[in-house]
């Protein structure tokens, strides 16, 4: 479900199909971090601080502003916006549910990964007959190319190590500090593709950009000082109930 709401979201040059800009594609996924904060409430019933809902603030006003350059360039589309925010609620609630279902699988990341290859394999296959996309795999011109299929191949084994490294990330840390990181890789990825489209934008479209990085950061900083605490507070009485009682005698 991500993959799918990713690819209709980014412009296809290639394809002549056009929704959102590469560069817009950060903006779109920016609410991310505010849907991992609410599915978290839901699903994990974990609650968030105050100081933690102003980041998200800053995160949203960030996404309005650049939704609003957007406008202002011409190059908005409603669907595009709307297929990034369907991306930032599968991306959030893919890492929540890895984070649920780990201990089903013995927190065994290879087992996990398996499954969810099988089940995006049955999943597009309606999918790709849905979309009319069976004739064009068939006449693609390239199909029968055996330099084609080996291309396919190490794209193949990079998504799976890039399948198993997220389920990693997920268990090792939280769902939160990964879709953090994919956050990071996201601005990243638009101030490339801006370089390499040369795509000139204004400089609120810009100031859009960091002030989402800025509250994503901030939102990072709130929650590691507020585990750093709560990791000392299990410390201290941990330490408490191991420690040696005085016996009193009479």
């Amino acid at each position: 479900m991500c993959l799918g709401h990713d690819y209709q979201c980014i412009d296809d040059r290639d394809c002549g199909s056009s929704y959102v800009d590469v560069a817009f594609y950060y903006i779109g996924r920016s609410l991310t971090t505010i849907f991992n904060v609410v599915f978290s409430y839901i699903i994990l019933k974990q609650g968030t601080s105050k100081a933690a809902l102003v980041c998200c603030g800053i995160i949203i006003g960030g996404f309005l502003l650049g939704v609003d350059q957007e406008g202002v360039s011409g190059s908005l589309s409603v669907t595009g916006v709307i297929f990034g925010v369907l991306a930032s609620a599968s991306v959030a609630l893919n890492a929540i549910y890895t984070k649920k279902i780990l201990p089903m699988v013995d927190h065994n990341i290879w087992r996990l990964t398996l499954y969810n290859n099988v089940n995006a394999t049955i999943l597009f296959l309606p999918l790709i007959l849905i979309n009319g996309e069976l004739s064009t795999i068939i006449s693609f011109p390239y199909i029968r190319s055996l330099h084609f299929w080996n291309i396919m191949s190490i794209s193949g084994i990079l998504g799976f190590a890039i399948g198993y490294a997220t389920g990693l990330q997920i268990q090792l840390t939280s769902p939160l500090t990964h879709n953090i990181s994919g956050t990071a890789k996201a601005c990243a990825q638009t101030v490339v593709a801006a370089m390499y489209f040369s795509e000139r934008r204004s400089l609120l479209w810009w100031i859009s950009n960091v002030t989402v990085l800025l509250g994503s950061g901030g939102y990072t900083e709130v929650k590691r000082r507020e585990m750093k605490i709560a990791h000392k507070e299990e410390t201290q009485v941990l330490t408490e109930e191991k420690a040696p009682r005085e016996i009193t005698v009479k």
